[in-house]
């Protein structure tokens, strides 16, 4: 009986082993193409300046300030055409105006006012500067010295009138939520994102106060809402871009 042959153990392949026991200059770590160690810090990764997952700081991408740019020509052709959306606006507002005490409304609606937010994201640029930051707080400034020359043409356009003074004009959009919401999250982004969610709050008191006091229409709130998301995603990809730039040429 013919006994079958044994096969032979596998023999080493030392340029096999070599491409995954050590890098190209035998140190001992993995080899990789793109020349970074495996599992790389996401702290150490380049940002992206579309602001696609994983970029530092993140950023909105294209497909988000595409959706808040068509949300906003929505609200301000249904204003402009007073819509199914305006007579659903007005009825609400109707319901809740002085729903609350207005002195509350007030303190609320009072955020948004430029001796209020301001300071605190001058200050915030003043602490980006001390940081090195200089280029993010040029672009924090830029994005609200944006907001009214945006909201400003936009009023005279829409030609709006109060909820509380219809012989008035110019309430759309909202200049107090727009301010409150660059300037808030323009400060969190230069200080600590863990601010984030307190820019979150204090934009969407200002609005809430806004409405509740009687200053504007839900609206007038949403699409500054829109409006504010817009200045803040152009701003921040350009300051990612920034400092792509400034890693590249360093």
């Amino acid at each position: 009986m013919r006994e079958t042959p044994r096969a032979e153990p596998p023999q080493p392949r030392p340029h096999r082993a070599d491409a995954h026991t050590t890098g190209a200059s035998r140190s001992g770590t993995p080899h990789r193409s793109d020349g970074r160690p495996p599992h790389t810090p996401r702290g150490a990764r380049q940002p992206d300046p579309l602001g696609r997952p994983g970029t530092t700081p993140p950023v909105p991408g294209r497909p988000a300030l595409f959706s808040a740019f068509v949300a906003l020509a929505v609200v301000t052709w249904q204003v402009l055409v007073h819509g199914p959306l305006t007579r659903l606006d007005e009825r609400v507002s109707a319901a809740v105006v002085d729903s609350v005490p207005r002195r509350l409304s007030e303190l609320a609606s009072d955020l948004g006012n430029l001796t209020v937010a301001l300071p605190v994201l001058a200050a915030a640029m003043a602490y980006a500067v001390w940081r090195g930051r200089r280029a993010d707080a040029l672009y924090a400034g830029l994005a609200m010295a944006a907001v009214p020359l945006l909201v400003i043409p936009l009023k005279e356009w829409t030609a709006r009138s109060g909820p509380l003074e219809p012989w008035a004009e110019g309430y759309y959009p909202s200049g107090h939520t727009a301010t409150a919401m660059v300037a808030y999250f323009g400060a969190a982004y230069l200080v600590s994102r863990r601010l984030v969610p307190v820019a979150a709050v204090l934009t969407a008191v200002t609005g809430t106060g806004l409405v509740l006091r009687g200053y504007h229409w839900p609206l007038d709130v949403l699409a500054s809402g829109f409006l504010g998301f817009l200045v803040l995603g152009v701003g921040g990809i350009a300051a990612v871009s920034s400092s792509c730039r400034r890693r590249s040429s360093g």
